[in-house]
Parts: structure tokens; C-alpha cells; sequence
């Protein structure tokens, strides 16, 4: 059976003794097993990284900005072999892991922009004869803990900022499905990248506890769920390091009374159901604004949604595959159990769904409830399936407090034809990220990815601008040449000049 290593700079691991299976989910069959690592390989990960960052820092940002070019155009000669690879072990359809890769790939585009990106400040005549600037340098080592759900897409948001600013980035990525960014690395080490740069560790909660102790390393990037989030958080921080911690979810979707009911339709399939649910940035919870909404927004989604097609991961014809192992799947369809014994009305079961010659795969069919009322459990937490949950409201302001209120505030969207609505939703909705008539507001790479409440711990959110700030540190420089006059001798604090 296939093995899969860490992938260290350089340096040897030292013999394992613990593995984890790696799974297909489209069979439910063990396909691999991956080393779960110990604090003694992070230790071999450190060091390389120490060897190898003071030269990178030094390398000037336009050196460095031409690997990440490079590098670039690695992913897009591999794309193929990538989404299928991620496909493999996640079990999204090879058309979503294209997706997942592709706007990973973007912060990378992102990231080429550094040499400007990096600019300091400057200030001439603070004071009499004295001038102050700043510099932004890098933190020194980096390390990123990534969720199974985007094995491309969030290690390439990390690790992008992070390298082209300088440091040496360390990722412990989901031991679900390890291979995209072993095969990430090696592209990177193709794209000129020096040995120690960017290594991958596997393993749980042991390799997690390793770099969250480890002093040499000083900015920590987390995503998963929110539990976990703040443990993360609160750890690192404890240690001294730099964190941001991205946890769960619950979006909601506002349907407006003169929403484009079809378009709606259209848009919460996808970000319903899309990558069978298992994304931060899916749109479990839909809101109608009235009950003559809610009605004819129900009577339009269940063709839709008994319509869609659930697949192998490699059926091109397929709106998703299975989710991501038979232990989620069990909990995704105990929550739609939950949902039945909490009162909610289920319109769409998707439990016991079976895809003929592959009966053994992690399917869940499409589920849709409609009368969640927000005591609920299945309303309260995050599912992470495909399961669309109908919360109805009675007017705009009901609405708008569902999910200023909840727990998450990761994203949300309103629909309307309305302008002064979806200015005034927009405003005041109490969530990170905010779609207008768009679904899915994940922002483009230029901007910066971060929620808000249990959705988000840390003071700076990812990629962007953001995202540079959070893997360089400022250092600000007050500087005086004398010109030989006799006033020269005297120094003012430039604030008292």
C-alpha cells in the first residue's frame, strides 16, 4: 500500500511507527496510509527552515516574486493531474477541485506583486534634520494547519504571503487527503524554491501540539472547525506567537420578496450542495422574507434539488460527489435526524442514498428542511453536508437579525432587486464577508478572507493585503545626519521639534 512522507527540506524523518488511512470516498475503500508525525519531525522541519530562511529573506523581493511566477505556471501545467489527485482522496468532482486549486492559485498571482507590497513608509523632516521610515521584514518561520475540505486552495493562501515575504513556511495539512500538497511542494522546489522553504509535516493532534509549542516558530495560520479554532488560538498566543484561527460556519441566505426567484434557485443548488456542502463558505440556511416568498421559493427548489445529480468524483455530469469519510457521513445524517426529531418539516431526505455500483462510497443525497425555527440544534451548529435549511422570517428586519445573531459570522447573502436593501443589509448585518446577489462572497485574492464572532479569532484576516501584514513584522527607523553645524550636538524628540 502507498505510503505517503512528509516532504522535508532536508533532513531525514525518523522511522514512523503511527500511519492513517487515506480513504476513497467515491468506494469507501482504504487507498493509502499517511505517516502521522511526531514533535522530533516538526524538530527536523525547524531546523531546515532555519538553515534556509535568513538567505531568502535577503533575497530580494523581485528574486523572489519571479519563483512564485514560476511556480504559477508549474500549477497550471499540472492542473489536471492535481484536481484528479484531490479529487481521489477528497471525493469532490474533478470540476471543484479545479475550482479548489484555481483560487488558490490566485493569491499566488497575488503574491507577485510583493516588491510593491513590501514598501515601508518614509518621512523627511520629522524633526530638525531627522527623517523616519519603515521597513516590513518577515517573521522568520511560518507554519499553517489546514483542513481537509481545500487541500489546495487554503495551504496556498498561507503559504504564498508567507514565502514571499521572507519566511520559511512549515504546513501540517489534513491527514484526510495529504497528496495535493506533498505534490505542491515538489512543484515549489521545481519552481526554484530552496530546499527548507516550504515543507510539509503529517499528522493529528500530536504534530498540531508540536507546532503550536515550538518556539522557533512564530506566526501560526489555522483553519477548521471553531472548537478547535480557539484552542489553536488561545495555545499559540499563550506561546507568544502570532495566530489567526479561521473557524466554522453557518451562512444564511436572504431571499427578498422581489428576488429573481430562479436565479435564487439556481445559486443556492450550487452553494448548497456544491462539493456536497463541505465548504466554510456554503449556504446551508435560507431566509425567506414572507411567507408568499417562502412558498414559491419551496415550490421552485424541489424539482431543482430532486434534480440534481450526485456522483463519482471523475463524473463530469455530477453537481457533487461523496462527502469526505463514512465517519461524516454518519454525522451528516444523524443531524438530518436530529432536524426531524427537533420538529423541523424534512421536504427532501437524503439519507440512504446509494449510487449503483458503488454502494460502498460516503454518498449523501440532497436534503431540504423547510420550518427551522433558531432553537434548534441543526440550526445552531454547523452541518457541513448537503443539507438546506429553510428558516422563514416575516420581514426584513427578522431577517437581518438571524444572522447578526447567530454564532458564526462568517459570510451571508441578500437577494433583491432592491437597492436601498441590499445597501442597508450590507451595513448593518453583523458577518465578516457579504454577497448581493451573489451566493458564495468569497472575496477575490487582492481583498482579504475573514469572518467575524466564533468564525474568526485573530486580529488580521488572510491573503491580500492582510495577509501580507500578517507574516512581516514593521520595524520603524528614526534617522539623523549631522551637517557639522554647531546646533548639532542637540537632539529633539522629533514629536517635541
Amino acid at each position: 500500500m502507498k505510503t505517503i512522507p512528509h516532504y522535508f527540506g532536508t533532513g531525514t524523518a525518523a522511522e514512523a511507527t503511527r500511519f492513517g488511512d487515506v480513504f476513497d470516498p467515491n468506494s469507501g475503500s482504504v487507498q493509502a496510509r499517511v505517516v502521522l508525525g511526531t514533535a522530533a519531525d516538526l524538530d527536523t522541519a525547524v531546523a531546515a527552515a532555519q538553515a534556509a530562511q535568513p538567505a531568502w529573506a535577503t533575497t530580494n523581493p523581485q528574486r523572489r516574486a519571479r519563483v512564485m511566477f514560476r511556480f504559477k505556471e508549474l500549477i497550471e501545467a499540472n492542473m489536471e493531474e492535481l484536481a484528479r489527485l484531490l479529487s481521489s482522496e477528497h471525493g469532490k468532482v474533478v470540476a471543484d477541485s479545479k475550482g479548489d486549486i484555481q483560487r488558490g492559485l490566485e493569491v499566488i498571482e497575488f503574491c507577485a506583486g510583493a516588491p510593491h507590497l513590501m514598501k515601508g513608509e518614509f518621512s523627511i523632516g520629522a524633526g530638525p534634520g531627522i527623517d523616519v521610515y519603515s521597513m516590513r521584514q518577515p517573521i522568520g518561520i511560518a507554519a499553517g494547519i489546514t483542513p481537509f475540505n481545500f487541500p489546495a486552495m487554503i495551504p496556498l493562501w498561507m503559504c504564498g504571503p508567507a514565502i514571499v515575504t521572507g519566511n520559511a513556511f512549515i504546513l501540517k495539512p489534513s491527514e484526510r487527503d495529504p497528496s495535493v500538497p506533498v505534490r505542491i511542494a515538489e512543484l515549489w522546489k521545481e519552481a526554484g524554491l530552496p530546499d527548507g522553504i516550504f515543507q510539509v509535516v503529517h499528522g493529528d493532534k500530536e504534530m498540531v501540539d508540536a507546532i503550536l509549542d515550538h518556539p522557533a516558530i512564530g506566526a501560526i495560520s489555522f483553519v477548521g472547525s471553531s472548537d478547535i479554532a480557539h484552542y489553536v488560538y488561545n495555545r499559540g498566543v499563550a506561546a507568544g506567537k502570532r495566530v489567526q484561527a479561521m473557524g466554522g460556519a453557518k451562512n444564511h441566505g436572504i431571499v427578498m420578496p422581489d428576488a429573481d426567484m430562479d436565479q435564487v434557485v439556481a445559486d443556492l443548488c450550487g452553494a448548497a450542495f456544491g462539493s456536497a456542502g463541505e465548504r466554510c463558505m456554503a449556504l446551508p440556511v435560507v431566509v425567506p422574507v414572507g411567507e408568499d416568498t417562502a412558498d414559491r421559493l419551496r415550490q421552485k427548489l424541489i424539482p431543482a434539488i430532486e434534480a440534481l445529480r450526485v456522483g463519482v468524483s471523475t463524473d463530469a455530469e455530477a453537481h457533487y460527489g461523496p462527502v469526505v469519510t463514512a465517519a461524516h457521513k454518519a454525522k451528516i445524517e444523524n443531524y438530518i435526524q436530529l432536524g426531524v426529531d427537533e420538529g423541523a418539516e424534512l421536504v427532501i431526505d437524503g439519507r440512504g442514498f446509494k449510487l449503483q455500483g458503488h454502494e460502498d462510497g460516503f454518498f449523501v443525497g440532497p436534503t431540504l428542511f423547510d420550518r427551522v425555527t433558531t432553537e434548534m440544534r441543526t440550526y445552531q451548529e454547523e452541518i457541513f453536508g448537503p443539507v438546506l435549511q429553510m428558516v422563514r422570517a416575516k420581514d426584513f428586519e427578522e431577517a437581518l437579525a438571524l444572522p447578526s445573531q447567530h454564532q458564526y459570522g462568517n459570510g451571508v447573502a441578500i437577494f433583491t432587486r432592491n437597492g436601498h436593501a441590499a445597501r442597508e443589509f450590507a451595513a448593518r448585518v453583523n458577518v465578516g464577508m457579504v454577497g448581493i446577489n451573489v451566493p458564495i462572497p468569497v472575496p477575490v485574492a487582492y481583498h482579504s478572507f475573514g469572518g467575524w464572532k466564533r468564525s474568526a479569532l485573530g486580529d488580521v484576516n488572510q491573503h491580500g493585503v492582510e495577509g501580507i501584514r500578517f507574516y512581516t513584522k514593521v520595524k520603524t527607523v528614526t534617522q539623523r545626519w549631522p551637517d557639522g553645524g554647531a546646533g548639532d550636538s542637540a537632539f529633539v524628540i522629533p514629536t517635541m521639534g
